[in-house]
């Protein structure tokens, strides 16, 4: 049997690049490209098999389409901070598509076709930073993703002078970044129609691939009730999953009462991982500490969550605070306990560690938190207690 024909070391690496990222240009990484495309086999006969999910190889790239089971807060692009920005980088995506191959484009010919076909209930005016500074992030965002080649001048400019010019050319993959539907897409009415429309090429074996996209693609698995059809597979199953997964990529798999995921012993630049440097990821461990030592203790549902009134929440943080501040940065050292609630129930939501009720504002705690917890060493606590 050739080297190709099974999972080996380098389709494991492969299998790793192509779910950290968004897809692998040839021109940029031809080594790369040539690697996965010696094993597409494989690869493409896992992926479907277990994640229901095309491998698309391309003569300019590699790509795979990576579709959730449902959309989490978490998801899309990390640099865009209003739905206006989305709204621009689908209407100048639309913009592209009337562009052949290195044909050049002025910033104020985009400007006015993205002002003639944007969607929202108001009109775009150029005039207003907030539009400027929106149409910046989605063009720099369309060169992130080698949409776009910028030919001559400055986009940055744009955010102090409407009249900014920038000479930009189309690239190859422009046409290739929104994934192929089945339909038309006016004729979706919402976002769950287009998951249904998924879930329909993939009848066979439909809960396998929902299981394995949760813990390929999410920071973890949170059993949702008693029944909990995903989490049940998992437990039945659980052997069976730890070695198909551990074989075919370097994650470990971790399966507890309410919660399972996965970890890297060794995690690489591209991977995001949970603690990672900011400070917000010290500030949840030392709230997962709290939590386990609390005297009066905070007694969890049958589902692992601790539910916290909005009170209770912002008199937990204060503890911490009190508690562990003086390693903060100075940053959150001079917050108030409400924008540090802020910050810490963003950065829960994002690691799918916690939820807030908007009607009750009543924060839950989910058992994700409580797998790592985390407090300074006894010299550094001492080293603060002698300098006080």
């Amino acid at each position: 049997m050739s080297q190709h024909q099974y999972f080996d070391e380098k389709a494991i690496q492969a299998m790793d690049i192509l779910l950290n990222h968004y897809w692998i240009l040839r021109e940029n990484d031809p080594k790369l490209y040539q690697s996965i495309r010696e094993r597409e086999k494989v690869l493409r006969k896992y992926i479907s098999e277990k994640l229901g999910l095309r491998l698309i190889v391309h003569q300019h790239f590699i790509k795979l389409e990576k579709i959730p089971t449902e959309p989490e807060s978490w998801m899309g692009i990390e640099n865009f901070k209003e739905p206006m920005d989305y709204a621009i980088f689908c209407c100048a995506l639309a913009y592209l598509e009337g562009k052949s191959v290195d044909e050049q484009f002025l910033l104020s010919e985009l400007c006015e076709e993205i002002k003639a076909d944007y969607p929202g209930d108001f009109p775009l005016d150029w005039t207003l930073y907030t539009h400027r500074t929106s149409l910046i992030r989605a063009m720099k965002t369309l060169q992130a993703f080698s949409l776009i080649k910028g030919i001559d001048g400055d986009i940055q400019r744009f955010d102090h002078n409407e009249e900014q010019e920038v000479l930009y050319e189309a690239t190859v993959y422009s046409r290739y970044f929104m994934r192929s539907y089945p339909e038309d897409l006016s004729m979706y009415s919402d976002w769950k129609q287009l998951l249904e429309d998924n879930w329909k090429e993939n009848l066979e074996d439909e809960r396998r691939k929902r299981v394995y996209r949760k813990l390929f693609f999410s920071p973890g698995m949170i059993r949702k009730d008693e029944q909990d059809p995903d989490f049940l597979y998992l437990r039945n199953y659980r052997n069976r999953v730890a070695e198909d997964i551990e074989q075919h990529s370097d994650y470990t798999f971790h399966l507890y009462k309410n919660t399972a995921f996965l970890s890297l012993q060794e995690p690489k630049r591209h991977h995001r991982i949970y603690p990672d440097t900011k400070a917000t990821s010290d500030i949840l461990l030392q709230l997962s500490r709290e939590l386990h030592l609390e005297k009066e203790g905070y007694v969890a549902d049958e589902l692992g969550n601790i539910h916290l009134t909005e009170t209770e929440c912002l008199r937990l943080i204060e503890q911490i605070k009190e508690k562990y501040s003086v390693g903060w940065t100075k940053q959150f050292r001079e917050m108030s306990i409400n924008q540090i609630k802020t910050e810490i129930i963003a950065t829960l939501k994002h690691w799918m560690m916690g939820s807030v009720d908007e009607t009750t504002q009543m924060v839950t705690i989910h058992s994700l938190l409580g797998v790592l917890a985390g407090e300074y060493p006894k010299d550094f606590m001492e080293g603060v207690k002698e300098n006080e």
